[in-house]
C-alpha cells in the first residue's frame, strides 16, 4: 500500500507542479493548456489514491472530472476564440 502513496507522492511533484507553473504563466491559451494538464495530473491522482485506500467507490470522483474538465475546455475554448 505505501507504494501507492509513493506513487501519488511522485505525480505531485512530478506532473501537479509544472502543470501548476504552466496554468499561472504565459497567454490565455498557455494557461488553458496547464488547466488542462492539472486536470489529467489531478485525476490521475485521485485514481491512485482510491486504489491505494483500497475503496472502489471513491472511483467516481476521478471520473466525474474527467467529463466536467473535457466540458470546461470546450467551454473555455470558445471564450478565447478570437472573432474577426
Amino acid at each position: 500500500m505505501i507504494v501507492w502513496y509513493v506513487a501519488g507522492l511522485a505525480l505531485l511533484a512530478g506532473g501537479l507542479l509544472p502543470a501548476a507553473w504552466l496554468g499561472m504563466r504565459g497567454g490565455p491559451v498557455e494557461r488553458l493548456v496547464g488547466l488542462e494538464l492539472v486536470a489529467a495530473v489531478t485525476t490521475l491522482l485521485l485514481l491512485v489514491l482510491a486504489q491505494a485506500g483500497g475503496q472502489s467507490s471513491l472511483l467516481v470522483v476521478p471520473l466525474v472530472l474527467v467529463v466536467l474538465s473535457f466540458a470546461g475546455t470546450l467551454v473555455f475554448t470558445r471564450l478565447l476564440r478570437q472573432d474577426p
